[in-house]
């Protein structure tokens, strides 16, 4: 009788598949969690207490304003190049010298507020660098996320990273409030703090050593390098069509947001429930970060878009119907929650599909593309509310939405979503978690 060969031995010769390492027990990976975690509290903190400290000092709202505009400016101005420049350094270093350097802002503007000589151009100037810092740390982390995560666990590590974003958002909103209320400078210190011990966890993740220039290779120029981002990302049908779908979903969630909170404030929700609201909304993203990984597994790249675009249609005018502030932050909540799932889909296969040289750049483009948005969506659905009135202009985002979602539906490019993405190739290869060699 012929002996099959168990399924628990391989043939003779040949090596037992590896098991990738679980994701939390992912050494690099979580050092980078962690410590993003710690500045994106410190960080709203801080963002949250900028237009107070502002008032506090100047009396002005439009001058509070101003500031914010400032860092928003500087993020969106310094967006490519920073990709750019971080496709050309050494990400590791990009990333160790902007936390550095936003303590050193944060420490001086501390000083100031607490010598009683903050004025609004020391304000300005802090919110710029930390606007410029985040165009390059941003791009730097992303792109040097598939060295640290195996492609199979590269969705749950992006969903992962947008509910940190989430617990920093709501953390740090409600702990801003209570330290500036105490003493000014507290928000600003406890951000300071956070970036001095995220450059201290930064030190201990191991990067690949990235390889120097080719030989024979152009000269480094920005513009030209910059511009080579651009074309790979308008030039790659797939990853064009699903960054239009990722920009389209942000920029409507801003419209609608701020639509239904007028709405609820005009159908005479009181102000406490609004505030409930806001939190159900933030609450529905985080919900929806820790669900992402199983919804992307079991919906598919595709459906996981097309789904996030039919569940606002269908949600945006269930608020028309009552004026329950409870009712209308359980709608947010809902739209809320499918975003990171659609938003795992995309960035995912974005990140595979990238050669590593480009996946900077193509951080930057996004980036820009989707502040730009970002920015605009508040602009747009005040206009609709001015022209055509709140309930109006949530039955026209609505209509907009559809009209999308159809088109996405429809779409023959996204066709092709679903099919998992070869790896590209890489100067230096993405590394295993826990293995890179020459790791440093």
């Amino acid at each position: 009788m012929t002996t099959m060969p168990s399924s628990q031995n391989p043939p003779a010769g040949q090596e037992p598949p590896r098991r990738a390492t679980p994701l939390w027990r992912n050494r690099d990976y979580n050092i980078l969690w962690i410590s993003r975690s710690l500045t994106e509290v410190g960080f709203n903190a801080s963002t949250m207490a900028f237009p107070l400290l502002v008032l506090a000092v100047t009396r002005s709202p439009g001058t509070a304003g101003l500031v914010q505009g400032v860092n928003a400016a500087a993020q969106l101005l310094a967006g490519l190049p920073g990709g750019t420049l971080v496709d050309r350094w050494n990400r590791k270093a990009v990333m160790l010298t902007c936390e550095a350097v936003r303590a050193v802002a944060l420490l001086w503007l501390v000083r100031m507020i607490w010598t009683g000589t903050a004025a609004v151009w020391h304000m300005a100037v802090v919110a710029a660098v930390l606007g410029v810092c985040s165009a390059l740390f941003d791009p730097a982390e992303e792109a040097s996320l598939p060295h640290v995560v195996p492609p199979e666990q590269l969705a749950t590590a992006v969903s992962m990273n947008h509910a940190r974003n989430s617990i920093g958002h709501l953390v740090g909103t409600a702990l801003s409030g209570a330290l500036f209320g105490v003493k000014r400078v507290l928000p600003f210190l406890a951000d300071a703090l956070t970036h001095l011990v995220s450059f201290g966890l930064l030190l201990f993740v191991r990067l690949p050593k990235r390889e120097g220039r080719a030989a024979g290779a152009p000269p480094a120029n920005l513009r030209r390098e910059a511009l080579e981002g651009l074309k790979w990302v308008w030039g790659h049908r797939l990853i064009r069509v699903t960054a239009m779908c990722a920009v389209a979903v942000n920029f409507l969630f801003q419209v609608l947001y701020l639509v239904i909170i007028v709405v609820a404030q005009q159908s005479g929700v009181p102000s406490a429930q609004i505030g409930v609201m806001a939190a159900m909304f933030g609450a529905g993203g985080l919900l929806g970060a820790l669900a992402a990984p199983r919804l992307y597994a079991r919906c598919g790249p595709r459906v996981s878009v097309v789904l996030t675009f039919w569940t606002m249609a269908v949600l945006a005018p269930v608020t028309l119907t009552t004026g329950n502030g409870i009712v209308m932050g359980l709608v947010l909540a809902g739209i809320a929650f499918l975003a990171p799932t659609a938003n795992t889909a995309v960035s995912t296969y974005q990140l595979l599909t990238t050669p590593d040289h480009l996946r900077g750049r193509l951080s930057g483009v996004i980036g820009l593309v989707a502040g730009i948005s970002t920015a605009l969506g508040p602009v747009v659905g005040g206009l609709l509310m001015e022209c055509a009135g709140a309930r109006w202009a949530i039955l026209l985002s609505a209509f907009g939405i559809a009209v999308l979602a159809v088109t996405v539906t429809l779409n023959p490019t996204l066709r092709g979503f679903g099919e998992s993405p070869a790896l590209p190739p890489a100067e230096d290869g993405p590394g295993r978690a826990g293995a890179a060699p020459g790791a440093r």
